[in-house]
């Protein structure tokens, strides 16, 4: 990560929680509820996941969205059509 792309991480609501509610070995929806509210209540939520989903981060919760989510925002619903026959 460059310096200057990342300057908004200092700025984060996650900062004095715990790494383990963001990067769990083993996910819970428990786990990634509580993690999500401390994302809700961020003033640099969107910064994070825009570095996220341009970054490709397929790790843990960033700017509120699991791995899943950035998957799935990334490469919404019907992407991919069938080849042409």
């Amino acid at each position: 990560m460059a310096p200057e792309e990342i300057s908004w991480l200092r700025r984060g609501a996650c900062r004095s929680s715990d790494p383990d509610l963001f990067f769990p070995l083993a996910p819970t929806p428990l786990q990634e509820a509580r993690a999500k509210a401390v994302c809700a209540g961020c003033q640099v939520v969107q910064e994070c996941r825009s570095y996220a989903l341009r970054a490709g981060e397929a790790e843990g919760i960033w700017g509120g969205l699991t791995p899943e989510e950035r998957r799935r925002s990334r490469f919404p619903e019907g992407w991919r059509r069938p080849a042409a026959s």
